[in-house]
């Protein structure tokens, strides 16, 4: 028996205040590998791993970053990309 490893993705529309405590969310979790962050014209603004231990070194100072824009729109798109284990 042979394990694949695919992927699907959701996606989530919050607001500017909502945006960090999503990305909180999903980190804790545990099951996203990818997370995308999109405005309300379809714009992709940050696109960021959430591998383990990325919390610490990278995605502290993504979100300072995100938080800092998250006021500028009401209107967010995030995409969850989230790692499916498929039996063969």
């Amino acid at each position: 028996m042979t394990t694949n490893e695919k992927t699907n993705q959701e996606s989530f529309k919050v607001s500017g205040d909502e945006l960090l405590s999503k990305i909180k969310e999903i980190y804790k979790e545990g099951k996203a590998r990818k997370v995308i962050i999109k405005n309300e014209k379809g714009e992709t603004i940050r696109e960021f791993s959430l591998k383990m231990g990325a919390i610490g070194l990278v995605l502290a100072p993504q979100l300072a970053a995100i938080g800092a824009i998250a006021a500028m729109a009401k209107d967010w798109t995030i995409i969850i990309e989230k790692k499916v284990k498929q039996e063969e």
